[in-house]
């Protein structure tokens, strides 16, 4: 097995949270709104307790995904493949749409079938979303070289 490269600091990873789903509210809102017929400040509230069960996901997906990559791989995330990029994102998306579809019902009073539909548009939108933002923020911030790898057990 591979040693375990350089990974992200707990304060890059806030910020890397932080930026998408601030970018995500601003971006993902008003289509929402304007899809799923649910006002405009209801999907604001929606979305923004949406953005906070995906914050944490974010946290914890992105820093499993990236202590598997490296351990099968050697290499770290700034440097995935395009086709990883796309499972990356579709994986995290996927995972999010099971712990968000409850919430969405509840919160709109749609239907399993509709919430579902609106849900998956989300996860639709944020998938793209996620595969840009991450190119992005990877070139923006890349894993300094001479970052030490996480404590055995550390995570």
């Amino acid at each position: 097995m591979p040693p375990l490269p350089p990974q992200r600091s707990l304060k890059d990873r806030l910020r890397q949270v932080v930026l998408f789903e601030l970018g995500g509210l601003l971006l993902i809102t008003p289509p929402f709104s304007w899809f799923s017929g649910v006002p405009a400040t209801d999907s604001a509230g929606l979305l923004a307790v949406l953005a906070l069960m995906a914050a944490v996901w974010n946290g914890a997906y992105n820093t499993g995904f990236d202590w598997v990559e490296g351990r099968l791989t050697g290499r770290a995330a700034d440097r995935r493949g395009w086709r990883l990029r796309l499972a990356h994102a579709a994986g995290f998306e996927g995972g999010l749409l099971v712990l968000t579809l409850p919430v969405v019902v509840l919160w709109t009073g749609l239907g399993w079938w509709e919430a579902l539909v609106a849900d998956a548009g989300i996860a639709v939108a944020y998938t793209v979303y996620a595969y840009v933002f991450n190119l992005l923020y990877d070139r923006a911030f890349p894993i300094a070289a001479d970052a030490a790898p996480p404590a055995a057990g550390g995570g």
